[in-house]
């Protein structure tokens, strides 16, 4: 009875170890605060995820899709191939030149006893054709090229691993040079604003009146194309759209308080435009990336289509122009086309879920 009594339940809740307790939304910046929102759209923060797994693994496609081994032992000695590949003398051969795995004479002598060698998952690379393929090209899929062959006689799926890589590091870039134009160019105009505004307002105009189309045929008739060329060209013209925006949101920022009461603190006009309104004006510049992106990945692709890009590397447009050229091939056109529908969804989702954790007006 006297342990009853002696119990105090207060004293017992106040011993409990008290639980941390979680951050409320109003002691959140406002970057963390749009990460939670993008965390709740479970359409865009999947396609994330998809699309930086697909990323990864295309970024790092030699270990994945490569007509070198991975690791070799002969006759004792260790080679990785993939990372450099030795001369076909090393193994008993006549010419001085790089290793051709797939020749039945190296494959012969890592037949033996003690000798052996790892493939990747895919043993064929973006640019390698198998010379030794009984079936002429294009092949239909088979126990050899799982996805068959395209015309020239190259592993579609290497090449759709390797185009995949070159479309999306292109788009990377291509909206890297188009967000730091439009970001510097949509700032002088709309910090500085009046005459600065004005004139800049009529080069833009007369600058983007040029038929880019035309522009790029001339320059593929003169120079070589290259990824370079072509990165300078649309770039030179991809940042208009992007500069209205922000000139819009260096407008409306540059008459608040904040900023009159940073010029009246002696700061620089460079000052307060990176330190101050630049960092208040990036919600459009951010909202409208994905969608950037996937605009520099279907102009690439239709460039390599109509054949004014880089025809020497793995494209998905090159690829969409052989199944246009050979329609019963439909491993050639059916699996470009859906590789493309797919990049193009998941950074339409992505950018949905970015617009929406920008957008203050939904908790």
């Amino acid at each position: 009875m006297s342990a009853l009594i002696d119990h105090d339940p207060i004293r017992d809740v106040d011993s409990l170890p008290s639980a941390s307790p979680s951050p409320s939304p109003t002691s959140l910046s406002p970057n963390q605060r749009a990460w939670r929102r993008f965390k709740r759209n479970r359409l865009g923060f999947v396609s994330l995820i998809i699309f930086a797994v697909m990323l990864v693994v295309a970024t790092f496609a030699e270990f994945v899709a490569s007509d070198r081994p991975l690791v070799a032992r002969y006759q004792g000695q260790w080679f990785f191939p993939v990372i450099s590949n030795p001369p076909e003398t090393t193994f008993g051969g006549d010419f001085r030149t790089a290793t051709d795995w797939h020749d039945p004479f190296i494959t012969e002598k890592f037949a033996r006893d003690g000798n052996f060698k790892v493939f990747t998952l895919i043993p064929y690379g973006g640019q390698s054709i198998n010379y030794f393929d009984p079936t002429p090209a294009p092949a239909p899929p088979s126990a050899m090229n799982w996805l068959g062959t395209d015309e020239a006689g190259r592993d579609m799926i290497a090449r759709l691993i390797y185009g995949f890589r070159i479309s999306v590091w292109f788009g990377l870039a291509l909206t890297a040079v188009g967000v730091l134009l439009g970001i510097l160019t949509g700032a002088i105009q709309g910090y500085f604003a009046g005459r600065v505004d004005l004139t800049a307002q009529r080069l833009i105009e007369i600058w983007n009146a040029i038929p880019e189309l035309y522009l790029l045929i001339i320059i593929a008739s003169i120079f070589e194309p290259s990824l370079l060329l072509l990165l300078v060209v649309l770039g030179a013209f991809g940042w208009i759209g992007l500069s209205d925006y922000v000139r819009a949101e260096f407008l409306r920022n540059r008459t608040l308080e904040f900023v009159k009461a940073a010029r009246a603190m002696g700061l620089t006009n460079t000052q307060m435009i990176w330190r101050h309104v630049l960092p208040n004006s990036m919600t459009p510049v951010i909202t409208f990336l994905p969608f950037r992106m996937s605009a520099a990945i279907l102009a690439l692709a239709s460039l390599d289509f109509l054949g004014l890009g880089v025809t020497t590397l793995p494209s998905l447009g090159d690829l969409l122009r052989q199944g246009k050229d050979n329609l019963d091939a439909w491993w050639i056109s059916v699996p470009t086309f859906l590789v493309l529908v797919l990049t193009l969804l998941l950074l339409t989702f992505i950018g949905e879920a970015v617009r929406d954790a920008f957008d203050t007006r939904k908790s």
